[in-house]
């Protein structure tokens, strides 16, 4: 299968979606960008929780525009992926603890 549902070469047409609605577009780029300038946190740091979080929303795009971002600001391997196993560990604490609602219901109806 040569062809994948994600072309890698559409992460490089993300800047058009500002043409069909230029104004909603050009706010989100400002804040975008605003987002990533080094303030209390390093672009270094902002980099690799963009990374841990382009992981835990399944974002192939963000997924290789913030490895190849991290490897360019010097986040070695072990940091990413330790970065991925925190991702990780949240979203499956957030799913599991949501288990404490299914929990309840069935007390409840059981009750």
């Amino acid at each position: 299968m040569s062809k994948t549902y994600y072309d890698p070469a559409d992460l490089k047409k993300f800047g058009n979606i500002t043409e069909w609605n230029e104004e909603l577009g050009t706010k989100f780029f400002d804040y975008y960008n605003s987002v990533f300038k080094e303030s209390a946190l390093t672009a270094r740091e902002k980099s690799l929780i963009a990374l841990a979080v382009s992981h835990t929303e399944q974002c192939p795009y963000c997924i290789d525009a913030y490895t190849k971002d991290g490897l360019q600001r010097g986040i070695t391997k072990e940091e990413m992926m330790e970065a991925l196993h925190v991702g990780a560990a949240i979203k499956s604490g957030a799913t599991l603890v949501h288990g404490v609602q299914m929990m309840n219901k069935v007390n409840k109806l059981d009750g």
